[in-house]
């Protein structure tokens, strides 16, 4: 399907490697800036499916790069330019080994583990006698050590992180800080637009010159949750789910197609049909988190679009 981008193949000047995560693929050009191109790949439970979204890697990168440059006053990113709506162009950067989950509300993968019976994630101690969708007394960050594609994200604790060495101190009290200032942000930006942030993850990375910065995604469906904010408490009041803005909807779609990625499990079939309601579904996203209409880029072949507009921009 040329309407949308599951893998590129690139090969632009001066290009010495190229990373492939599950949704991005990241081009090393010269050792010096990198150009991340988000494709319409759809991954849960750390499974990338087999069939793309149409132009949710266009959806991704846009919202992710209005928000970084949202919130470039507070925290410094990796951004520098923006070619082609599915690409976002950087500096060069190492990435720190951990992913910042921050939590505001007991949601998702927390609220999953608390009906388990556990209080403790991530050696945070979470509250007793609270139910699913209860706002925190203060958000809480519970990080997760950063999964090669296939393998499981898994949660760690920030002593772990500090005794194993992945983070040093120093550093790891600087992405405590940017997350908590992020989340913040990011949160006054939702509620503009009468949404609940309720979860997200951030990642950084140092610059060559040590700089803490930054980089991947933010505040999308795919890092986020977000819920309407209009008639929360009632729903919380009445033990009714909340109405949510996240790609949510297709895990639980996938568990109840007998799927959450663990061994021995087949990812279940995605009709066409199924695929363009979850097209929607993601356009509905931008829409309600940006407060704009969404924009379809020409998606006519997208390959060659994005080829072109990075070698334009490459060539300076």
């Amino acid at each position: 399907m040329s309407n949308t981008i599951i893998a590129s193949n690139f090969n632009f000047p001066n290009q010495k490697s190229v990373y492939k995560g599950k949704v991005r693929e990241v081009y090393n050009i010269n050792d010096e800036e990198l150009v991340m191109i988000a494709t319409d790949r759809l991954s849960a439970f750390d499974v990338v499916m087999p069939k793309g979204i149409p132009y949710k890697g266009q959806i991704l990168n846009q919202i992710a790069t209005s928000m970084m440059k949202a919130t470039e006053d507070l925290v410094p990113n990796w951004l520098t330019a923006t070619p082609d709506p599915n690409v976002a162009v950087g500096h060069l950067c190492t990435p720190f080994k951990v992913e910042m989950v921050i939590r505001g509300y007991l949601s998702g993968h927390a609220a999953r583990e608390y009906k388990a019976g556990k209080r403790l994630l991530c050696g945070v101690e979470m509250p007793e006698g609270m139910k699913e969708n209860d706002k925190f007394p203060e958000p809480i960050i519970t990080p997760a050590t950063k999964a090669e594609m296939g393998d499981h994200d898994e949660d760690i604790s920030r002593e772990d992180i500090l005794k194993k060495g992945i983070v040093s101190e120093e550093d790891y009290l600087i992405l405590e800080d940017y997350t908590r200032k992020l989340f913040q942000r990011g949160t006054e930006i939702a509620a503009s637009r009468g949404l609940i942030l309720v979860d997200t993850k951030y990642e950084f990375g140092k610059t060559k010159d040590e700089k803490i910065v930054l980089i991947d995604e933010i505040h999308t469906p795919d890092s986020s949750r977000y819920f309407y904010a209009e008639g929360y408490q009632d729903r919380q009041d009445n033990n009714e789910a909340q109405k949510q803005l996240s790609k949510e909807f297709v895990r639980q779609w996938l568990i109840a197609n007998n799927f959450q990625g663990l061994e021995g499990q087949t990812v279940p079939e995605m009709s066409d049909e199924y695929i363009e309601t979850v097209s929607e579904r993601y356009i509905e996203l931008y829409e309600n988190i940006m407060g704009e209409p969404f924009v379809k880029a020409d998606v006519s072949d997208i390959q060659k679009r994005i080829e072109e507009n990075v070698l334009e921009y490459l060539k300076g």
